[in-house]
């Protein structure tokens, strides 16, 4: 046990996982004492964060130089048989 704790603190990723999952069981503990119109204000601005968590990450990738024009380069030289829908590998999106 004491090598996982070890791995634990010295892994940012880890520590991060860790935390974010301490912050989620706090959350779900104060939905539980929600009506259902204060749920629905969460949920609503719960989406809104998610949509603006998206917009930064596509805002940020839009930065990298050529980053689209690559893109459209590599699916006109792939051959078709090796693409895949994105919806078979992430079908929660």
């Amino acid at each position: 046990m004491q090598k996982v704790e070890n791995n634990i603190e010295e892994n940012p990723e880890a520590i991060a996982l860790s935390q974010a999952i301490e912050i989620q069981e706090q959350i779900n503990q104060y939905l539980k004492q929600l009506s259902l119109e204060r749920l629905q204000v969460v949920a609503d601005f719960a989406a809104y964060l998610a949509d603006k968590e998206s917009e930064e990450a596509t805002q940020e990738l839009e930065k990298i130089p050529g980053l689209l024009e690559r893109l459209k380069k590599n699916r006109e030289v792939t051959p078709k048989t090796h693409l895949v829908n994105w919806r078979t590998i992430r079908s929660d999106v």
